[in-house]
């Protein structure tokens, strides 16, 4: 039994490692006829530069004074497939290095470098804020506990191995919305300090569904990420 539950914890911490790799920014923009009020493709990607330009010392100098024997060396890129659907996210290198990624179609879909700089401000404070390791520990939590109820209630294999997949799933979740909103109040300072205004920046979030307050949702209610910005700037 020692020999099977070890085994059982060592996939546990394999699946974190693979699985939860990546935080995402506002959830992905279903597709839109062309509004009046959208920017045109070059004058987007001109902005992305000027806002990258800006936005990422400032979020190095943050990470720096922030964090302790953490990489700091941000690598802003753009995802440039086609058929990708309006999303930001913020992952690891192999070495390390954190990546925010951005899509064409989400660059396309902003209205001003607000917006642009909010959203990198915010996938910077991912990885300011330890996110990914915090998420990855949650993950493996919640796997062991639910691997030792399963083992302990006498499940077979496959009961063990659904139930270490079911509480990583939920172990990586169950704080994700506090996640977001943390992300939310540094990404405020970020995009702030880089000089641009959080709270227009914010307003991408109204062009987004309502993820509500659901149950294990990935991100909280637009309005209450609303109000952390808006906190969030009044102090500053």
């Amino acid at each position: 039994m020692l020999t099977r539950t070890f085994a059982i914890l060592c996939g546990v911490v394999f699946l974190a490692a693979c699985e939860v790799t990546t935080l995402s920014a506002p959830v992905p923009v279903p597709a839109q006829t062309p509004r009046p009020d959208r920017i045109s493709a070059d004058e987007a990607a001109r902005a992305f530069v000027r806002v990258l330009g800006a936005v990422e010392p400032v979020a190095e100098q943050e990470c720096r004074i922030r964090t302790v024997g953490v990489n700091c060396d941000f690598n802003i890129v753009v995802d440039d497939r086609p058929g990708q659907p309006a999303n930001a996210f913020q992952t690891l290198d192999r070495q390390g290095r954190p990546i925010v990624v951005f899509t064409l179609a989400l660059i396309a879909d902003t209205r001003n470098e607000d917006e642009i700089a909010f959203v990198m401000g915010h996938e910077a404070a991912h990885h300011i804020a330890g996110h990914i390791d915090r998420q990855q520990q949650n993950a493996v939590a919640g796997a062991v506990v639910s691997t030792g109820l399963a083992i302990l209630l006498g499940g077979d294999t496959a009961t063990v191995e659904r139930a270490q997949r079911e509480g990583a799933l939920v172990g990586s979740r169950i704080y994700s919305k506090d996640f977001e909103l943390e992300a939310d109040a540094l990404g405020t300072i970020i995009t702030s300090r880089a000089g641009y205004n959080p709270l227009r920046g914010a307003e991408f979030f109204a062009r987004i569904p309502d993820p509500g307050d659901r149950f294990l949702g990935t991100h909280p209610p637009n309005a209450r990420r609303f109000e952390v910005v808006r906190r969030t700037a009044a102090g500053l």
